[in-house]
């Protein structure tokens, strides 16, 4: 189904109504434009979901194969957006039930993660990522190094003490400065954002 990608097709749709008509037909130009409009999107939320990069490419195509499989039991009127959302959002949660056990934590981030993208817009997700991101860059070289430490590689703040040659007193401080810096940047959205990141760490 790649090989249906063209990124510079223009060809658009002025509602929902208009693209599921077009999709039920089997026209090829919908199909695109489906893919063209949200494959990157949709992948973001599946890597924020499962932490695997590869699985998020896989859940996304079999969403829109499944799609145009099944095209014709498509519903006249109702939101495209939505009904992609909650198909990564199943697949996903269907992988995490087969394969691994979820921590309460996990299922606390991961549903909070949902709630984000039924309630705010399309993009976001990835304007979070892309903001918190860009915060990380710009923080202190020390404190960037020790929260990526802590985030990016699950070192306990012990672990870091002693990879730095600092104090856990002084690990601890950047750790908070940290926080403190990203959660005025993105608020009581922060805790989602670093779990579609970096996972949920080891304490």
């Amino acid at each position: 189904m790649k090989n249906y990608i063209n990124s510079r097709m223009k060809v658009g749709f002025q509602n929902d109504v208009m693209l599921i008509k077009a999709l039920k037909k089997g026209e090829e130009k919908a199909y695109n434009f489906l893919i063209n409009n949200y494959q990157q999107k949709l992948h973001t939320y599946a890597l924020g979901l499962t932490k695997d990069f590869y699985l998020a490419e896989d859940v996304v195509q079999n969403t829109f194969v499944y799609i145009w499989s099944h095209r014709s039991n498509l519903k006249d009127n109702f939101s495209i957006k939505n009904y992609l959302y909650r198909a990564i959002y199943n697949e996903c949660i269907d992988y995490y039930r087969k394969r691994k056990a979820v921590t309460a934590l996990e299922k606390k981030y991961i549903d909070a993660l949902n709630t984000i993208v039924e309630e705010e817009n399309e993009n976001s997700i990835e304007k979070l990522i892309a903001l918190v991101k860009r915060e990380i860059e710009n923080l202190p070289p020390k404190c960037k190094r020790t929260f990526l430490l802590s985030k990016q590689e699950g070192l306990t703040n012990v672990e870091i003490a002693e990879y730095l040659n600092v104090s856990i007193k002084s690990v601890e401080a950047h750790i908070t400065k940290a926080f403190s810096i990203l959660r005025k940047t993105v608020g009581d959205k922060m805790d989602v954002v670093l779990f579609m990141l970096f996972g949920v760490k080891r304490a």
